[in-house]
């Protein structure tokens, strides 16, 4: 295999978040998680759940999950995607995605599939043996975020969006995850606005999206009408008379007045 030039990017792993919706007093919140100050990929971080995908998410056996109707084409081609942002949302935060009518997992059936995980045994086994499925079909895809290439940790991560399942609560794991909150897009950019929250860029981007939606069917809404699959967005460094920017292509759905390019500060 040939080794990469000192001066290539680093190679994005393929990835996956979960950002899970309800219907608030103030209308939409979303679910985030703040990540552990002693991780080495955005430590401190309010961001949504989400991790690489892992060799077993594209086990052919996950085509089972999907329902079959006459009607359906049959699983989507991003379901190895769908299979790891909700095996990560439970892995950091406890919740399942999980069909309506089903009993929610309590919290030592979570106890139970976070030990199995973390001994080695499959996703879909643990789930099985829980008598749990996985939800998948009640996701949708809001959009692709590629990390710039110029950062040392990558990732070309998926970000859905999906319901939130009734009875359930979040449940951290403490490593990866020490906080979860519900909270509107305006309060977590409110928030981040006055220094007492560390947004990464991608984060920010969804929360200025989806600040406009009024509930959680308006959010849905707002994925369905983009394009399906979510093209890639990688922002780009650009030097600016008032400092370093991200800049993004217009028309990919994040740039709020649809400029010929936004651009956000890295910070």
């Amino acid at each position: 295999m040939a080794e990469t030039p000192p001066d290539a990017p680093v190679p994005p792993h393929p990835a996956a978040t979960l950002i899970l919706l309800r219907d608030g007093v103030d209308g939409l919140e979303l679910l985030t998680i703040e990540r552990h100050a002693g991780l080495r990929f955005a430590p401190g971080a309010t961001v949504f759940p989400g991790g690489r995908l892992e060799a077993a998410d594209h086990d052919p056996v996950w085509r089972t999950s999907w329902p079959t109707v006459e009607t359906a084409a049959g699983p989507p081609a991003d379901l190895p995607h769908r299979v790891a942002a909700v095996r990560e949302c439970l892995e950091e935060c406890g919740i399942l995605l999980a069909p309506e009518r089903s009993d929610p997992p309590g919290p030592s059936a979570v106890a139970a599939l976070r030990a199995a995980l973390a001994a080695g045994e499959g996703f879909g086994t643990a789930l099985a043996a829980a008598g749990l499925a996985p939800a998948l079909d009640r996701m949708a895809a809001l959009a692709r975020w590629v990390t710039p290439e110029t950062l040392p940790r990558r990732f070309d991560t998926l970000f859905f969006l999906a319901p939130t399942p009734p009875g359930q609560a979040p449940l951290c794991d403490g490593g990866e995850a020490v906080a979860a909150q519900w909270a509107s897009p305006r309060r977590l950019l409110a928030e981040a606005a006055a220094g007492r929250r560390r947004l990464v860029f991608a984060t920010r981007m969804t929360l200025l999206r989806l600040a406009g939606c009024a509930d959680v069917a308006d959010a849905l809404a707002c994925a369905a009408a983009g394009p399906q699959p979510p093209p890639p967005i990688l922002p780009v460094p650009v030097e600016t008379p008032a400092g370093p920017v991200f800049r993004i292509p217009a028309g990919c759905g994040f740039s709020p007045l649809e400029t010929p390019a936004e651009n956000v500060r890295l910070g």
